[in-house]
């Protein structure tokens, strides 16, 4: 890092947690430790869809006053998982309105009969708008999916005898054009051509809208004076590592805190006192990408422990990583060093569960990533579960973090409405991602109609109310609008631009994509003077499709198309070109369309995770640049590990 750079920090680091007091209200993921316990509601919970023709009936007769079962037939269905594919009814499937979920907790004894534990109820996903209720009360509602909301529930199970709980969540995933992501309801009143009432749910985007209950629901405690929030800025001043901190208690003005970081063997290097500070660390470990140094993703533990007068104590620890992160005119630099973004899109999509969070999947996936070589992706196109980020952190593996912004294409999508819910959707997605190293650069959308004259006052809003949340992090947005035509783009820190020549338009043609692509670079560079992300580029293919010469949907098309896009990126990644991602990492389910068969056919990989033939091109390409970076930093071993698994190139 340059002196001048490391002045700032010495500077502005203290000031920087400041940002933290825009957002009220942690979002600490929930884990157990000497304070804290933790109980998982995962597994099959009751479920019935509301049929009716209002989607109204549960509310008209109050299903949550009672269990599920006895207003009518219920399913079983696990959680987590989308609905949408478990059962053999066709009408679930594609079904928009409400759907009711239930379960009974049974809970610990000590949780029900000690007034010093808070019992708090959090759920980490539901699609899209949620109400909630335990043992028949209504305990909170929730807009948007992907990401968590929680309520403080103790008084409700410590009211008398009863060790169990009855929760019951109501979740409706209709679409309108001031939610995140847009849609409408279309309504089909011929009765010549379709049923009465016949109606569908229009989007402008191209993944199925799965549903339900994604991620886990769980139940966890905390002392009644508590850690609530925990914010982490850093940076380097020469070799000495700074750790800004920010902790916010609640329950209780009269506390004591003690902060201690550790490093990976558990050895103390450098402690404070007090809700806010800064941890100096002589000799610091930095947090590096993936590939990128012999030492990848190094992470500190800080541990913060807080006591009251009386016996009351509670205890987080939150992993930390030393790193900063800086833009110029045309580089992209953590820790000093310009970071070349090779890596993918993905989606959380995959057969019978859907969106639907999976422990043997996401592991497949990051072995995958370590096979390419990807160093970073997108998470495409919504905030991803807090157990990826968390591997990102622990792997290296960057990531450009993207809320539901996508399908922002109707003009009445960027009125004061979808504006203010926008707005609130990015301060929930940095309350809860804004401690992640992994996390490089926020994504406020993706394709939006950002020719549209509303589109200017609306990014402008936007990208200066997320930079305001989060001053330390670059804002983004993923752009297919003309460069002379955007009107957000110049209010972002990268551009990231989409296109498919030779695919959407020019069919067959690969003879175009170079000089297409060449001008879209120095076009949109002349214009702009800002680094450039080629952030989503490809081609659909049916693994086991061949053809040649190459014809579309063949692998052979697929590798054609990428190698052309490949030859402009080496000329433009020594200027100003500091990233690709390819469009897919794997195939992935989408509405049904003439387009699209049984979904979008772009992944690298199959819906199962099988490669195709342009997964071993990327792969060379990825190890190669990889190799280049080594050479360049005379810092990366030949054998590089993943958590403790060695993999040799």
């Amino acid at each position: 890092m340059s002196p001048k750079l490391s002045a700032c920090w010495v500077a502005l680091g203290p000031l920087l947690c400041s940002w933290a007091l825009a957002l009220q209200g942690g979002m600490l993921f929930p884990q157990e430790s000497p304070s804290r316990e933790l109980k998982a509601l995962d597994g099959l919970w009751r479920f019935r869809a509301d049929f009716s023709d209002n989607r109204l009936q549960g509310f008209e007769q109050q299903w949550y006053r009672q269990p599920l079962r006895e207003s009518g037939p219920t399913l079983d269905m696990p959680v987590p998982s989308s609905f949408n594919d478990i059962t053999q009814e066709a009408r679930l499937r594609n079904f928009i309105g409400w759907v009711w979920y239930e379960r009974e907790a049974i809970l610990p004894q000590r949780w029900t009969q000690d007034p010093e534990m808070r019992v708090v109820l959090r759920i980490n996903s539901a699609h899209y708008y949620a109400v909630v209720w335990v043992n028949g009360i209504h305990v909170m509602e929730h807009e948007g999916g992907h990401l968590p909301f929680e309520a403080d529930i103790s008084k409700l199970v410590q009211t008398g005898p009863l060790t169990t709980c009855r929760i019951t969540i109501a979740i409706n995933n209709t679409l309108t054009p001031q939610t995140l992501p847009p849609g409408s309801i279309v309504y089909k009143a011929d009765t010549s051509m379709y049923p009465k009432g016949y109606f569908v749910q229009d989007t402008s985007f191209d993944f199925f809208n799965y549903a339900g209950l994604h991620r886990s629901v769980v139940l966890y405690t905390t002392p009644t004076t508590y850690i609530d929030d925990i914010t982490v800025t850093t940076g380097v001043e020469q070799d000495i590592g700074l750790v800004n901190y920010w902790i916010s208690v609640h329950g209780n003005d009269h506390f004591e805190l003690e902060v201690r970081l550790l490093d990976e063997d558990g050895k103390v290097v450098a402690q404070e006192t007090g809700h806010q500070g800064q941890l100096k660390v002589p000799g610091a470990n930095l947090w590096w990408p993936y590939l990128m140094h012999e030492h990848p993703a190094y992470l500190y533990s800080l541990e913060v422990r807080m006591t009251t007068a009386g016996p009351m104590s509670d205890f987080y620890t939150l992993p930390v990583g030393i790193r900063t992160v800086v833009v110029t005119e045309s580089k992209f630099l953590i820790n000093g060093k310009p970071f070349y973004f090779h890596g993918v899109n993905k989606h959380e999509d995959s057969d019978i569960r859907g969106k639907g969070f999976d422990w043997p999947l996401l592991m497949k996936d990051f072995n995958l990533l370590h096979w390419l070589g990807a160093n970073s992706f997108r998470t495409s196109h919504y905030p991803y579960s807090e157990e990826v980020l968390q591997l990102c952190d622990r792997y290296g593996i960057v990531v450009i973090d993207e809320c539901p912004g996508v399908g922002i294409v109707l003009p009445q999508s960027f009125g004061n409405e979808s504006l203010r819910h926008h707005l609130e959707v990015m301060e929930e997605l940095v309350r809860r991602d804004k401690n992640h190293p992994a996390v490089v650069m926020w994504s406020v959308a993706n394709e939006p109609s950002s020719a549209l004259k509303p589109a200017a006052y609306y990014f402008k809003t936007l990208i200066s109310h997320t930079k305001a949340l989060d001053p330390t992090r670059p804002v983004t947005f993923v752009t297919k609008t003309k460069y002379d035509a955007d009107l957000g783009a110049p209010y972002v820190d990268v551009i990231c631009v989409n296109s498919y020549f030779s695919w959407y338009h020019d069919y067959g043609h690969l003879e175009v994509i170079q000089p297409q692509l060449k001008s879209q670079f120095e076009n949109w560079y002349k214009t702009h003077q800002k680094p450039i992300i080629q952030s989503e580029y490809g081609a659909d293919t049916i693994a086991g499709f061949h053809e040649d010469p190459p014809l579309m949907f063949s692998e052979e098309y697929q590798k054609a198309l990428l190698e052309n896009y490949h030859s402009v990126f080496d000329q433009k990644r020594k200027e100003y070109v500091i990233g690709e991602l390819i469009w897919n990492f794997a195939d992935f389910m989408t509405n049904q369309t003439p387009l699209r068969v049984i979904g979008n056919k772009k992944g690298i990989f199959t819906r199962q995770r099988r490669p195709k033939s342009a997964a071993f091109i990327l792969r060379e390409r990825y190890w190669r640049i990889a190799n280049e970076t080594r050479q360049h930093h005379h810092s990366v071993p030949r054998t590089q590990c993943l958590g403790s698994r060695p993999f040799t190139f």
